[in-house]
């Protein structure tokens, strides 16, 4: 549903003196997509949930009789012009809530939208926009306004961390003494693009892992652009890495394990909840044996109640239904249906909908699952002192063999709210 131009959109709004296409009543929503530039193979599919959601909602009656009137953008993975769409909605569409997509232009975006007192709901999970008060060391800069579904890229790394070092006591690396007295540690290399999406969790989770024993060595760049990583595998090869970390997304992911594996390299390859999936198993296939990541909604296989609800919401763009979605388009209707949840919450509580009124639904929200996603959407819940709305961390393991892939849940935890965890 993209728009067009939005300097266009702000020009033509402020004639009308309403939101483009909107109407008396409508719950204005901007949203930021990219369907190009690096991320673009997840991001789409994280985009199509979206739509798909708001569009079924909207077919269904809206909010409470109300359309959310939402205008997607593309902004190409460009922070600046993420900026400079924010900027014209902000005299134009009026939003009470900005769906939004990357760290770098997520981040970008805290002081403004603080400022004017709009929720922004994230495709980002960086942990730097989950502390709404300013209170943690770690904050540079106070996020009440922000909002993500799912666990922080820091827990899902320290989630993967403790998976790693239960994995290595598992597999003969060392006996649990051995290991505690950090006699013999494995070795732990993170790897990622330099740039605000790869660099988010990189502090916690290193942090974390020097404190389970693991011996951290010195992080190794790539390309979020995929590219000729056969140096970088090299590297990998030559530091003899037991587990690595890739903070990239997936297609750089798979041209990377594709190259490690012509190059020889022997390690445990573990990523985030953007850096692999359905698609990437069988682009990547033998090379991505045993790849292990960060699953944070219900997958198209699942057989759980939500399911039912999130196939009728499919159909919006899939008249037959038979499309089987990529993970991320369940993460895209989970972070819909909570903005939803909220939005409603807002009107019968408060009487209205606003930005204020929004985000004081979400901190109201304990546990909370949108009605019919039982199953798909992870349980949530955010504080006015907290926006970590879970530490529940879910892993998977991918095989292709012979044409085939699987993947199979292999380990699940919680990651303490540990306060000084806050806003990393």
């Amino acid at each position: 549903m993209t728009q067009g131009s939005p300097f266009r959109l702000a020009l033509a709004a402020a004639l009308a003196g309403l939101p483009l296409g909107a109407v008396a009543g409508d719950i204005p929503v901007g949203h930021l997509a990219t369907t190009t530039g690096e991320t673009s193979p997840v991001a789409q599919v994280y985009a199509r949930g979206l739509i798909d959601a708001m569009d079924y909602i909207n077919a269904e009656g809206g909010v409470d009789g109300d359309r959310i009137a939402y205008e997607t953008v593309d902004y190409g993975y460009d922070p600046l012009q993420a900026v400079a769409t924010y900027a014209a909605w902000r005299d134009s569409l009026r939003p009470v809530v900005v769906l939004g997509w990357g760290t770098a232009d997520t981040e970008a975006m805290v002081p403004f939208v603080t400022g004017d007192e709009v929720v922004f709901i994230s495709g980002s999970s960086s942990g730097h926009l989950t502390d709404p008060t300013g209170r943690s060391p770690h904050t540079e800069t106070p996020a009440p306004y922000n909002f993500f579904y799912g666990p922080s890229y820091s827990d899902g790394c320290r989630g993967l961390v403790q998976w790693a070092a239960a994995d290595w006591r598992r597999t003969g690396g060392a006996d649990v003494s051995a290991f505690l007295q950090d006699l013999t540690p494995p070795r732990f290399l993170y790897m990622g693009d330099n740039h605000p999406f790869p660099n988010a969790p990189m502090a916690a989770c290193l942090d974390y892992a020097r404190d389970l024993g693991f011996e951290v060595l010195e992080p190794i760049r790539y390309s979020l652009a995929p590219g000729d990583f056969s140096a970088h595998c090299a590297a990998v090869r030559e530091a003899d890495a037991g587990y690595v970390f890739l903070a990239n997304t997936t297609e750089s992911n798979v041209r990377l394990v594709r190259d490690c594996a012509r190059a020889g390299v022997n390690a445990q390859f573990m990523t985030n909840v953007y850096g692999w999936d359905e698609t990437a198993i069988a682009a990547a296939g033998e090379a991505g044996n045993g790849m292990v990541w960060v699953v944070t909604a219900g997958t198209w296989a699942a057989d759980v109640p939500g399911m039912d609800l999130v196939r009728a919401v499919s159909r919006m763009s899939d008249e037959t239904g038979q499309i089987e979605r990529p993970m991320h388009y369940m993460r895209g209707v989970c972070t819909a249906f909570f903005m939803h949840d909220a939005l409603a919450a807002a009107r019968s509580t408060d009487g209205e909908v606003t930005g204020p009124t929004v985000k004081a639904a979400l901190e109201r929200m304990q546990d909370h699952v949108p009605e019919g996603l039982e199953g798909v959407c992870l349980p949530s819940t955010w504080t006015a002192e907290d926006h970590r709305g879970t530490t529940q961390i879910t892993l998977y393991r991918s095989n292709y063999s012979f044409g085939q892939w699987r993947m199979a849940e292999i380990f699940a935890t919680n990651i303490p709210l540990r306060p000084d965890w806050l806003g990393w």
